[in-house]
């Protein structure tokens, strides 16, 4: 059956721009990635959080062709993970970690020489529009190794963007950047998202967690819970009360091993206290504090109780290998 072009161009928009299922991965005996499944919509910030070593950065080569998984299978950009990878990786803007461009050269040299790279018919134009659209114009013939960190972080965007890729995989690109950068960042990304580019995003930030349509949670290498923030949220069913008066870290340590009481977290001047019952958790803390002049109040619970609750639950896949050997 044929479609007529304008059809057919909607039908490829709508459909998700990464479509995962079941895919898993193991370096020697350790499973890093278990049964992922992940979809993620065009034009969609798709926040991808978990504790180091948890398998984010497996995860996201997986979903992306960048790495062939031990079994599974899925799209991205409707090109098959396993038999078109090379067809992805023409269409898809890599930031990895580690800044990797030559400080010994200019922004622009760095930049023509990645268009290069890519092997780009009209380079100085795309080089041009780079710069202007990063706001790095009149850095252009500033040595890259004399730049601040939010600065790089703008090039290493720039570098990406050159080839007009349909999305972005960036892997903890904020990490080590002042808090205006790392702003100024999230507003570009909102920019191109707005312009249909879907950004796959792993962080450690929770305010920055908070910026994505959506969230996924993975913790030694299996997804947790994904979904928007308030979804996320409202998944786990938790109560939260924070807690403020004298002694906390004594009041906190006595409250760990009280009923009804999963998680005490300090925030500043105070101690979130956290727990699935809501009428046992709210009995226990007004007994533990009666009289000590603490005062009790219920507040939202946040990301980030959230995912401490998450990880308490979750089971280290170094764990079973760990318990070998020491059998040894």
């Amino acid at each position: 059956m044929s479609f007529p072009a304008g059809d057919s161009e909607a039908a490829t928009a709508a459909a998700p721009v990464i479509d995962v299922h079941n895919l898993n991965k193991s370096f020697g005996s350790k499973h890093v990635v278990v049964d992922l499944s992940l979809r993620v919509e065009r034009g969609e910030i798709f926040g991808f959080l978990g504790p180091n070593g948890s398998g984010k950065t497996t995860s996201i080569r997986l979903m992306c062709g960048l790495l062939i998984p031990d079994s599974g299978s899925g799209t991205c950009l409707g090109y098959d993970i396993i038999r078109q990878s090379e067809a992805i990786k023409r269409n898809v803007g890599y930031m990895t970690q580690r800044f990797s461009f030559w400080e010994d050269l200019t922004i622009r040299e760095n930049l023509e020489f990645t268009a290069r790279v890519y092997e780009m018919e009209d380079r100085r134009a795309a080089v041009d529009k780079a710069l202007a659209d990063l706001g790095l114009t009149s850095r252009a013939g500033q040595l890259t190794g004399t730049l601040s960190g939010g600065w790089k972080q703008r090039l290493a965007l720039a570098a990406c963007m050159l080839h007009r890729p349909k999305l972005l995989l960036l892997d903890e690109p904020t990490a080590g950047v002042d808090p205006n950068a790392r702003r100024e960042f999230w507003e570009e990304l909102h920019h191109l998202a707005a312009q249909g580019i879907s950004v796959l995003v792993s962080t450690h930030y929770m305010d920055e967690a908070e910026r994505c349509h959506k969230l996924a949670y993975i913790a030694y290498g299996r997804l947790l819970v994904q979904g928007t923030a308030r979804e996320v949220i409202d998944a786990q069913g938790l109560t939260t009360f924070a807690v403020r008066g004298p002694d906390l870290n004594e009041l906190a340590e006595r409250l760990r091993t009280m009923p009804g009481i999963e998680q005490t977290v300090a925030f500043g001047e105070t101690v979130h206290v956290t727990g699935k019952d809501a009428a046992l958790l709210e009995r226990t803390l007004r007994e533990a504090c009666a009289g000590g002049g603490f005062t009790i109040e219920p507040v939202p619970t946040g990301l980030e109780d959230v995912f401490i609750h998450l990880m308490q639950g979750a089971t280290d896949n170094f764990g079973d290998d760990a318990a070998k050997a020491s059998k040894k």
